[in-house]
Order: structure tokens, then sequence, then C-alpha cells
């Protein structure tokens, strides 16, 4: 047996996007002695899931450690990814993407989800726009899905976050998404409660969304928005490399 790692996320066409993955997943090797390769769903030419896994592959790997590099099991990505590389059987939308060439047995971990860590990375990031707690809500905004199955996972993890969130901040926290787009109500909503509104990106790395849809959502209301997003931050190769953990821990008995 000699496991590997395939780190996976969604990929940009925007250069800053793609090295603070690359940033954060070597990061990750440094804490592991087995071959950790970073792979992207699309728009990075020469990188895509398919070269990682013959990365791995070329180098002996027989057991393939996947952590998707995704913010929410709700993210139609993550399902497909899963699918194409024969974790599941049926996908839950209809999908483009086919299988995979795959020899090596695949091991699926989880999506950032809702982690005591990932609510710590996310207060870190807005915590110098915070005056006085007691009176603020964090919100925060993921993308969302427009897909039923996929909406409710997206609303349960990110739910629970800004729970976590509340928890060590002091704050009120809450969540939207883009899609549905409930962002401008909650923040007036908050608003009519008497709160100042602190409106944080739930996203990997910045770009589109953080830099152009959320702020135009947000126009013309009374808030405090960030822009920060989870990378980069220490915790998050933390976070993975308890993911290889936890993946690796099957395979020693």
């Amino acid at each position: 047996m000699k496991p590997g790692v395939l780190v996976i996320s969604h990929g940009s066409r925007e250069k800053r996007w793609v090295s603070l993955v690359d940033e954060a997943v070597q990061e990750l090797a440094k804490d592991v002695d087995v071959p950790v390769v970073a792979s992207y769903l699309e728009l990075v030419e020469g990188r895509l899931i398919q070269d990682g896994i013959c990365t791995l592959e070329d180098q002996g790997v027989t057991d393939m450690l996947v952590i998707p590099l995704f913010v929410s099991s709700g993210s139609t990505h993550v399902d497909e990814i899963a699918y194409a590389l024969g974790v599941k059987a049926v996908p839950g939308k209809e999908t483009e993407l086919g299988p995979f060439k795959v020899k090596a047995r695949v091991h699926f971990g989880t999506p950032v989800d809702d982690g005591p860590d990932i609510a710590i990375m996310v207060w870190d990031k807005v915590r110098e726009l915070s005056k006085e707690p007691s009176k603020e809500v964090v919100l925060l905004v993921g993308h969302g899905s427009r897909h039923e199955l996929f909406r409710t996972r997206w609303e349960s993890g990110i739910s629970s976050l800004a729970r976590r969130v509340a928890e060590i901040s002091g704050t009120f926290a809450d969540a939207a998404l883009l899609s549905p787009g409930n962002i401008r109500g909650k923040v007036v909503e908050w608003k009519e409660r008497g709160c100042e509104v602190i409106v944080v990106p739930l996203f990997l790395s910045e770009g589109y969304f953080t830099e152009k849809v959320i702020p135009e959502r947000l126009a013309g209301l009374s808030c405090r928005y960030s822009g920060r997003t989870l990378l980069p931050h220490p915790l998050l190769p933390q976070w993975m490399l308890h993911q290889v953990r936890t993946l690796l821990e099957p395979l020693k008995s």
C-alpha cells in the first residue's frame, strides 16, 4: 500500500486564486510523508483532476486520499466529483463530468462545512471590523444552489457555522445565500432589529463573487463588508492535515 493525497478545488482563471490554494497545499505537504498533489475541476490547464490522478499513480500510489477543497457539502461539484471518482453510483443531479480513469483505491474526504477551526478562520477575517460585538451580527454569505437537495445542504452547513461564529465572537451571527438571493433581506432585517451588520463572504479565495457579485447585492445598504475569504489562513492547511489523518486511520489496521 502506498497512499497519496489529491486535493481538489474548483479552479479559476485568476492566478492569485490558484496560488492561494497552491500555497495552502504546499503547507500541507510539509506535514505529511506521502505524495501530495493539488488539482482543479476546471480552468487550470495541465492541472485538472485527471492530471492529478495520473501524477500520483505514476508515483506508485495505490490509495488516493481525496480532499474536496470546497466550502460546502451543498456544492454540486463535490457531488459530481465523488460520482466521477466512483465513490457513489449515481450523482445527485445530472452532470457532464464523466468517470475518471483511476486505478488506485479512492478514499473521499469531506468539504469545509462547519468545523470549529473554520469558525475561527471566519472570525479572524472580520474581527478588525467589529467595534461592539453585543450589538453586531456577522452575516455569512455563501454561494448556495438552485437545486433543492443541494440548497438544503448549503443552508444546514452555513447555519451551523454561523452558530459557531457567534459562540466564539460574542456577536449575533446569521447566514445568507446568493442562490436564493436573500442577502438584502437579511441585512435589512438585522438593521431593523438595531444591529450593525458585518458581511463576510464564505468563499475559499477572492474572485468574481467576492469582488463584484456580493458588493452589487449590498449596494445602497448600510453595512460593513470584509471581502476577505478563508484563504490565506494557517488553519486551512491544518484542516486538510486532519482530513488526511482521518482518511489514513482505517488503512493502518
